[in-house]
């Protein structure tokens, strides 16, 4: 398994700190770091290509990219349609360079304008942890009294996922045909009445069955949806082999609880440690993307989180390559 980090200033500095930490990879997780992307839809081939050979030159892989949201087609405004060509054309470049993961630009929550397709930011607060390192949170009952207070605009989320419908159409044969696998984070908090529920993010799995169609299992946002049952989930999806790349946190509390703090990876409700082994049971041997880090005293540019968490899992995913051949050595 590959240990990753996002891609930071993406400086030489930077690349070069990741390389000592032991990182193996970056995960490019803002369209606007890439020349072309924002501005046009798609990136622009030889900057994309200058940029992978930089980050490989530093002994890092580059695994996945996230496309800015083509709003205006999510939004079924006029200029939609070309948008829409400039993901294909996106598909094609982001494969002639080699990078085998597309992250699908299908949430609106944190568009500007447009945070309404998921009520939960009306929840969301900053939970301070042992020592005062601090990470965001999500409060139920914070959310409806905000929501009571001043009623959210009314949203056809129907209407948003026919035209992820649509999306997925257009682009899934050009991913085949480019072999670059398109993956589908869930809705973050994962509540019911968000475009990409829980329900509804297994439906557009279910919906496009293709090899090249797959889940950016985030583990932390499936915790949050399920508790304990994440780990009989990442049986259920890694037994399809719809794993294809995930995103390795913990958090404390649940949804159906009332809400969650997200943490450090030992100091929350998961043994970090058991879910490597789960993914290691479903035969996944992929990326492990440390997407959200702690902020902890002092460490304005989270070097220091970065290094706490990439020295953790490292370590984890050692021990779970050691112990493989003898699974009642470690046991949750």
């Amino acid at each position: 398994m590959k240990i990753l980090v996002r891609q930071g200033d993406l400086s030489d500095d930077y690349l070069r700190f990741l390389q000592q930490i032991g990182a193996d990879g970056i995960d490019v997780h803002n369209a606007e770091s890439i020349p072309g992307f924002a501005e046009n839809g798609c990136p622009d081939l030889e900057e994309l290509r200058l940029m992978k050979r930089r980050v490989n030159g530093f002994g890092l892989d580059l695994l996945r990219v996230t496309p800015a949201e083509p709003v205006r087609f999510l939004l079924g405004e006029p200029g939609g349609d070309e948008q829409l060509d400039h993901l294909a054309r996106a598909v094609e470049v982001i494969g002639q360079v080699g990078i085998p993961f597309m992250s699908m630009p299908v949430h609106l929550s944190q568009t500007p304008g447009h945070r309404h397709f998921n009520p939960a930011y009306r929840g969301s607060y900053t939970k301070v942890h042992r020592g005062g390192y601090r990470m965001g949170g999500f409060d139920a009952e914070r959310m409806r009294q905000s929501i009571t207070a001043a009623p959210l605009e009314p949203v056809s989320i129907e209407a948003h996922w026919d035209r992820c419908v649509r999306m997925y159409e257009r682009l899934v044969p050009v991913a085949e045909a480019c072999d670059v696998r398109l993956i589908i984070h869930p809705s973050d908090p994962p509540l019911a009445a968000t475009e990409f529920s829980p329900q509804r993010w297994t439906d557009i799995i279910e919906a496009f069955p293709s090899e090249h169609s797959g889940l950016l299992y985030c583990i932390g946002t499936r915790y949050e949806a399920l508790g304990d049952e994440v780990f009989d989930d990442i049986r259920h999806w890694g037994g399809k082999g719809k794993i294809f790349h995930t995103h390795f946190r913990n958090v404390q509390g649940t949804v159906p609880s009332g809400g969650y703090a997200e943490c450090a990876l030992d100091d929350g409700d998961m043994n970090m440690l058991t879910v490597l082994q789960t993914l290691r049971e479903v035969g996944f041997d992929g990326g492990l993307q440390l997407d959200h880090l702690p902020a902890y005293a002092g460490d304005a540019d989270q070097r220091a989180s970065a290094a706490y968490a990439v020295g953790y899992a490292r370590a984890m995913v050692k021990a779970v390559e050691a112990f493989e051949g003898d699974p009642g050595v470690m046991t949750r």
